[in-house]
């Protein structure tokens, strides 16, 4: 072997050597830096979920959350980037670090144990729904029925758990996504649906259809940000402490107030 083949086939392997590094380095602990803000990048997972986290007809990120991320980690010094991601594997893609957190209008109430939490930074109920003219209107009335709801939402947990009060069903039927557990609704497929009052009430008005939510939530949630529990960086309680602040100047309740009306409403026995 000649000596220029040897001094070759040498700089090929530092090369490799190299774009290995760089490939196991890629990951939430070593974020790569905003072209356009110059802040180190967190990624945050979120679902399509209105008036949350949902793209405009421009193709932007929109919403509640999306907007109280933006600020919040603006003030901590990083740019958030905001990626739509399969709802039912969010802990997976959590615990292999594919996302720094999720953030979508996330119950954090009894799932206290399973994350590193920020927060919580608002309020919310999960309450059933029905088309107008439906004859249910109490817990009562929904025993026997068919229930249609989202996938891995709280709903689908406190059904599962059998959680005391709810009414117990003929048949659950679990959808994929939001749009769907309405088109169930609408079809006559489901007798009433399970979801966030915000949601149901942001469908209403974004397409122009009724339906009538039950007086009796399911429960009333803490919404908060989650974080891996072996995420050691801090940015859980970096980020409760921001978002105290934001409450307390106004921001959020600003920013709710943009997509939803009485922002208190949502703010109410928060820091």
């Amino acid at each position: 072997m000649t000596k220029y083949k040897l001094i070759l086939i040498l700089l090929v392997l530092m090369l490799v050597a190299g774009v290995s590094f760089l490939f196991h380095m890629k990951g939430p602990t070593q974020r790569a830096f905003s072209s356009k803000q110059g802040l180190p990048e967190i990624v945050v997972g979120c679902d399509d979920y209105a008036p949350f986290t949902y793209r405009d007809i421009d193709g932007n990120m929109k919403g509640i959350d999306v907007e109280i991320a933006t600020e919040a980690f603006h003030r901590m010094g990083y740019e958030p980037k905001f990626i739509f991601i399969d709802w039912e594997t969010k802990k997976f893609l959590l615990a292999d670090r594919k996302i720094d957190c999720i953030w979508s209008c996330y119950t954090m109430t009894g799932r206290e144990t399973e994350y590193k939490w920020a927060g919580p930074y608002m309020k919310s109920r999960q309450v059933f729904a029905v088309l107008p003219d439906s004859p249910i209107h109490t817990f009562q009335d929904l025993e026997g029925k068919t229930l249609a709801l989202q996938s891995s939402t709280k709903p689908e947990d406190l059904l599962r758990k059998h959680a005391e009060g709810l009414p117990h069903f003929r048949r659950i039927i679990s959808a994929q996504n939001r749009d769907l557990m309405f088109t169930l609704l609408s079809k006559g497929y489901a007798d009433a649906i399970a979801a966030h009052d915000t949601s149901i009430e942001q469908f209403i008005k974004d397409f122009d259809l009724q339906y009538r939510i039950l007086e009796t939530p399911m429960q009333s949630v803490d919404l908060g940000v989650a974080f891996g529990k072996r995420d050691d960086r801090g940015l859980d309680e970096d980020l409760t402490k921001v978002l105290q602040d934001m409450q307390k100047d106004g921001t959020t309740k600003t920013i709710i107030e943009k997509y939803l009306p009485n922002g208190d409403r949502y703010l109410e026995g928060q820091p």
